[in-house]
């Protein structure tokens, strides 16, 4: 064979080859870097992407000269070397080249048990990965006459003998390797990974390095961190006599453990020599490694090294040391952290190691797992956390009414809903586990039970484990991992501030919220629904007072009676978030949903205002709507009862007043929500200012305050000019303004989403990842007429987008100055945009 075409068709591994992960693979150029480490490789020789092609299209290359290249006693492994690691790959074959010949040689140099075992392993794998044979007729395990019982199986099926040429051997290994690459089910499951169409695979010829022989021999892998945890552990396991991951009776340990042997006790140099190469790795190829290794004789063979599988807390960890080691930046070291992974380190979370009982599955809406007994209402709920028991709350879906049983509960299921519906976008404000859209789950109210896929039943009262990262639903008490918040998780955030060119605010609509805001090092607080303060028991009876007064005059006295509340709620905010932004949110929801619509909650309601039932019943069903989100609420309530706006313009003022005389000066932002004019602006501004300067001159206490609007509408993102003439931010409420330009409920678009994405409708559920198409094109429609018509407003978004990676590139590029989300989405959205602020600088879309 000419040298060009052999060059063309396979390369030496050397420190100085020409090989490229593009051309040859991940593998082998990791394997490059050891020989340049002078680890001790076994001679590999590499094939490029395009021999492997030829060979899938039936062109084979010279295995004659591949045989020759080795030399005598030729006997090698083939393993795969695609691009990435994570798209997978045909698994390796071993012993390539083991025929009666070789068999004979290592009877007599490694004993026959270990010449039968080697000859045994690979006609197995050659009759069920190369021949494509029934694995049945070869699984026998190895022992006496199996061998024999095997070439005569593989005889019988082929009618032919096991092939004895090992370049034949070698051809149709590569063949298979090639051809099973190319196949439909491989192609779907690497592009589920995200690999192109188009991957392409190298593939590697190794001299067998085997593992066995007298003494202190066999196969193992090492790494030096926990894979869980990622504190310094040197783990793996060493099978005596046996080759690559193949199960072995005689197992050792790696370091010392009073449950067995281990290596470091039988071949302390071999397990010196393993340290020191892990240590090499780390500080050379920058990454913690595991090493696959053989040891034969005392003499070690290091046969691959892969990157270490990891935790996303482990993740953090090794990150963050190695960048204080000084082998890494710290700039690397932010980007080798998944925003996304984040999250499982503020929850707890179910341990991977544990066993798993999962009976549903849903949409994993808020992170974390917990263990509770079932409840399917609000007081069960409340009760249930009154005697000190953990309980899960079960809805069909939540609503207002079911905020104070989420309050109580350890975590949330619900079988109807999507990513923003009401127990989703609650839940997450919460930090609570959760799982909305659970089909697989029936509730039978009368019955109190919960029914399951396979006739799995369970009742009030049994325990079961909410898996909100996973979106999964497990019997019984599942082992926990605890939360992760250590020094590696505050270094690796403090790091990711520094270059963070985005604000990070959080939605906070109570003082823990506020709280967990400043734990995790928020920009202010960017959406505080006052609503929610509204359900507390002693709260909600004055709020059906003023719903029920007949008069401007009876709601005024019953809205003077939740001054005093919500002004200590607000100043609770105020003193918590020292100076920082704080952004309220006037009264938004439709009033309806302060009342009660079952027989006895009407029954309570009328003996509780001292009127009939019939009236109240009345005046229930007058108040409700045919679509109450795009009814009576928002900036609408605001100017038809302005009773409430003003009072709670009041409590924002005087909270403010009082707040900065014993801290640090408040500067409120008030918004208005569900503008669509200009005029509703101009007439609630009004108002606004009014209350203002009646509260200056009543405390004798000047202070500024920013008015804005929340964009909720598509007429008001393309009105934004005049809008902004008005007001000092506008915020983009991404969650209404997704609802409003589909003509979609997002409560009610989880029941048929997913078909639309598998169907290609919709690319993502836009109440997850925003629309940039459309919702986003009226972002920028509204952020560029805003701008344009008052240089000087902020521009932000405050939906549930606002925490997602994805949104917040589109946030960066189109200029806005912040994001708000979830207190527990903080951390995921300031490591996500120090990642595009260090990948990318900013521009405008």
């Amino acid at each position: 064979m000419p040298k060009n075409a052999e060059a063309t068709e396979f390369v030496a591994l050397t420190p100085s080859a020409k090989v490229k992960t593009v051309r040859h693979g991940w593998r082998a150029k990791c394997l490059q870097r050891l020989i340049r480490l002078d680890m001790p490789v076994p001679e590999t020789l590499a094939l490029p992407v395009e021999t492997v092609r030829a060979i899938a299209a039936g062109v084979l290359p010279d295995t004659a000269a591949i045989v020759a290249h080795f030399g005598e006693d030729f006997l090698v492994s083939v393993r795969s070397s695609p691009e990435n690691p994570e798209w997978g790959g045909p698994g390796t074959v071993l012993n390539v080249g083991m025929n009666d010949a070789m068999h004979r040689k290592l009877a007599d140099s490694h004993g026959h048990e270990a010449a039968d075992a080697l000859y045994l392993r690979f006609v197995q794998s050659y009759a069920v990965h190369v021949a494509r044979l029934d694995p049945d007729m070869f699984d026998g395990a190895p022992g006496p006459g199996a061998l024999r019982a095997a070439l005569s199986a593989f005889e019988t099926e082929m009618e032919a003998p096991f092939p004895q040429d090992p370049a034949r051997q070698l051809a149709e290994v590569l063949r298979s390797m090639a051809r099973a690459w190319e196949g439909t089910t491989a192609r779907l499951l690497r592009e589920a990974k995200g690999a192109p169409s188009d991957a392409v695979l190298g593939l590697l010829v190794q001299r067998m390095a085997l593992g066995v022989g007298p003494g202190v021999s066999g196969s193992g892998t090492m790494q030096f961190v926990d894979s869980v945890t990622g504190m310094p552990r040197i783990t793996g396991r060493f099978r005596g006599q046996s080759q690559g991951r193949a199960a072995a009776p005689d197992t050792l340990y790696l370091t010392h453990d009073p449950r067995g042997p281990a290596l470091e006790d039988l071949a302390p140099a071999a397990f010196e020599e393993l340290r020191h190469y892990g240590a090499i790795c780390r500080a050379r190829l920058r990454e913690e490694m595991q090493i696959e290794f053989t040891v034969e004789g005392g003499r070690v063979a290091v046969i691959d090294a892969v990157r270490v599988a990891r935790s996303s807390r482990a993740a953090v960890k090794i990150a963050v040391a190695l960048a204080e080691d000084e082998v890494i930046s710290r700039e690397d070291a932010l980007l080798r952290v998944e925003p996304r992974a984040l999250s499982e380190l503020l929850h707890y979370q179910v341990d991977p190691r544990g066993p798993r009982d999962r009976f549903a599955i849903g949409i994993a809406a808020s992170p974390g797992a917990a263990v509770g007994r079932i409840v399917f209402s609000a007081a069960a709920a409340q009760a249930s956390a009154a005697r000190g028991e953990p309980c899960v709350l079960v809805r069909r879906e939540t609503g207002p009414e079911d905020i104070r049983g989420m309050h109580a509960a350890v975590a949330v299921l619900t079988e109807r809903g999507g990513m923003t519906s009401h127990a989703a976008v609650i839940a997450r404000g919460l930090g609570l586990p959760c799982i909305v859209g659970c089909s697989d789950v029936q509730i039978n109210w009368r019955e109190r039970s919960l029914h399951g896929p396979r006739g799995r039943v369970f009742h009030e009262g049994d325990q079961i484990t909410v898996d909100g990262t996973n979106g999964e639903v497990l019997a019984g008490v599942a082992d926990m991992l605890e939360p992760a918040l250590d020094d590696g998780f505050r270094t690796l955030l403090r790091w990711a501030e520094t270059v963070c060119d985005i604000g990070i605010r959080a939605n906070a609509d109570t003082p823990d919220d506020a709280r967990t805001a400043r734990m995790f090092d928020a920009d202010g607080i960017g959406l505080c629904r006052t609503e929610h303060m509204f359900f507390d028991e002693d709260r909600l009876t004055v709020m059906r007072e003023m719903i029920f007064a007949d008069t401007a005059n009876d709601r005024r006295v019953a809205l003077e009676r939740l001054l005093p509340m919500q002004r200590a709620d607000f100043i609770a905010l105020f003193d918590i978030m020292a100076g920082q932004p704080v952004c309220i949110r006037l009264f938004d929801p439709p009033l309806h949903e302060f009342l009660p619509h079952d027989r006895e909650g009407l029954r309570d309601l009328a003996e509780a205002l001292g009127r009939p039932l019939s009236e109240v019943t009345r005046r229930v069903e007058a108040l409700s709507e045919f679509n109450p989100m795009l009814g009576m609420r928002g900036v609408r309530l605001g100017l038809t009862v302005p009773e409430i706006y003003d009072m709670q313009a009041r409590a924002i003022f005087e909270a403010t007043v009082e707040a900065s005389r014993r801290g640090a000066p408040v500067v409120p932002e008030v918004m208005i929500p569900l503008v669509s004019a200009a005029r509703e602006v101009e007439i609630v501004k009004t108002r606004v200012d009014a209350v203002a300067a009646a509260v200056r001159t009543e405390m004798k206490a000047d202070f500024a305050y920013r008015l804005g609007v929340m964009v909720e509408t598509p007429r008001a993102a393309l009105r934004a000019g005049e809008i902004a003439e008005h007001a000092h931010f506008l915020s983009f409420g991404t969650n209404d303004l997704t609802q409003m330009t589909y003509g979609l409920s997002r409560d009610d678009a989880g029941r048929f989403m997913s078909a639309y994405v598998n169907q290609h409708v919709y690319a993502e559920d836009p109440f997850h990842i925003l629309d940039v198409e459309a919702v986003g094109e009226l972002l920028l429609m509204g952020a560029s007429r805003g701008k344009a018509a008052r240089g000087d407003v902020t521009i932000s978004v405050c939906g549930e987008h606002g925490g997602n990676p994805e949104s917040i590139a589109f946030c960066r590029a189109a200029g806005f100055d912040y994001v708000s989300c979830s207190p527990f989405r903080v951390p995921v959205a300031r490591l996500a945009a120090a990642h595009f602020a260090l990948l990318a600088p900013r521009q405008r879309v």
